[in-house]
């Protein structure tokens, strides 16, 4: 194939071959075509967009330019990916729900990167806990106990990882059909038949506006269909933190009192909903979501995943085993009732503490954060505490300046729903 012929079809908004397609990336993935020639078709694909069927086939390329997992022997096995957000440590209450409840919950989870946290950094916050596995330890635990989740593999979709760290040095990061292909691409590769998509909407997520949102669902959802896969996405709101917790120790802390049904109503709606598509996707009852987490078999799974993969499953009882810093209230210089906690905001105000990464690979603090003593809806009095801020003295009055900028209070508030709509 010519590679300048290629990148000028998609410049002049011409449709792609899928076998060009294939020839040219999988030849960028075997260092036979320059990353200047991807990088100007990135930015043709930027301004010009692929259409669905250039998107499904980008996807297929990615998943299967690695090794692509096989769990079609083991009993109903679902994934669950979230857009990312603050405080959102669903995957912690959806997975051992789906896996008490008859699903096998067998998926690859990322770290956290600016202002949103990462799935495998909250689980690192539990001694001995260890997401690093080989490929047959993943399938036997998935066999096993019913539920695994390991760190991103490098064999999985390797030319999605590549043709990231491309975008992100380009400019081309925000482009639907490039950002809903490498999301499905390691859904792909990681072998699930149904995928229950969490998309995020507002201030502390990716997507800002519930249009932009619906877009990705859509462009996701159709990947998945195009793919034979069985996919569902939930729009949920991102303009506050879910939960009260921000932070990975204090996010593990939070739900592990949810399994208990002792969580925040928010997290707990969340979850279950999410749990409950799941469920439908797979011909199962929807009901059998809550009745897991009702009867303890949800909090008995996650205990028994963490002791699978080292985990110390005393945690369960214990949370003083979890890591945490020094414990400071931050208190209100008014009164009046909550009318916004700014998600984006709490979610630096905990980087600043050390909690994420301000880059790839950059150690972080499991024993940082935020717990938030007051939602939108809550009566504030003048000196009362609004959160309890878990610091060692790093980032301490950055922190302190953005969570007081975070919330705003008035006379009155109505908080907005948290599901959105469905695709």
């Amino acid at each position: 194939m010519n590679p300048v012929r290629f990148i000028q079809a998609k410049r002049d908004g011409l449709a792609h071959a899928k076998e060009e397609m294939a020839a040219f990336l999988l030849g960028y993935l075997r260092d036979e075509v320059p990353d200047y020639q991807v990088s100007a078709w990135l930015m043709a694909v930027f301004f010009r967009g692929l259409s669905q069927e250039e998107t499904l086939w980008l996807t297929e390329i990615m998943a299967h330019s690695g090794k692509v997992l096989d769990l079609s022997h083991l009993p109903h096995p679902v994934d669950k990916h979230s857009s990312g957000g603050v405080g959102d440590k669903t995957t912690l209450v959806v997975a051992p729900i789906l896996a008490a409840s008859g699903c096998t919950v067998a998926k690859m989870s990322g770290r956290g990167l600016a202002h949103t946290g990462g799935t495998i950094d909250k689980l690192e916050s539990i001694p001995g806990w260890r997401g690093e596995m080989t490929e047959a330890e993943f399938l036997e635990r998935a066999r096993k106990v019913g539920l695994v989740i390991a760190a991103q593999s490098q064999e999985l979709a390797p030319l999605d990882g590549k043709l990231y760290a491309l975008r992100d040095v380009t400019a081309t990061v925000e482009s639907l059909p490039l950002i809903a292909s490498s999301i499905m691409s390691k859904k792909l590769a990681a072998g699930a038949r149904s995928i229950v998509l969490d998309v995020k909407v507002g201030k502390g997520a990716f997507m800002k506006t519930l249009e932009a949102a619906r877009a990705l669902a859509e462009a996701m959802v159709a990947i998945g269909k195009g793919a034979s896969r069985r996919v569902r996405a939930v729009l949920t709101s991102m303009e506050a933190p879910l939960g009260q917790a921000v932070g990975n120790a204090l996010e593990v802390r939070e739900a592990i009192l949810a399994l208990k049904g002792e969580g925040p109503e928010d997290l707990l709606q969340v979850a279950l909903t999410l749990a409950e598509e799941a469920l439908k996707l797979e011909g199962l009852d929807p009901g059998l979501a809550r009745r897991a987490l009702e009867e303890g078999r949800a909090l008995e799974k996650f205990r028994a995943f963490l002791e699978a993969q080292g985990g110390d499953p005393r945690v369960v009882e214990d949370l003083s085993l979890l890591p945490l810093g020094e414990e400071l209230p931050l208190l209100s210089q008014e009164e009046g009732v909550v009318q916004e906690v700014d998600a984006l905001k709490v979610g630096l105000a905990v980087l600043a503490l050390g909690g994420g990464r301000r880059k790839k690979g950059e150690a972080i603090d499991h024993g940082v954060g935020v717990h938030l003593l007051k939602k939108p809806g809550d009566r504030v009095e003048r000196g009362e505490a609004l959160a309890l801020v878990y610091h060692r003295n790093r980032g301490l009055e950055e922190a302190l300046g953005l969570l007081g900028e975070a919330f705003r209070l008035g006379e009155s508030a109505s908080p907005s729903p948290l599901v959105l709509g469905m695709v």
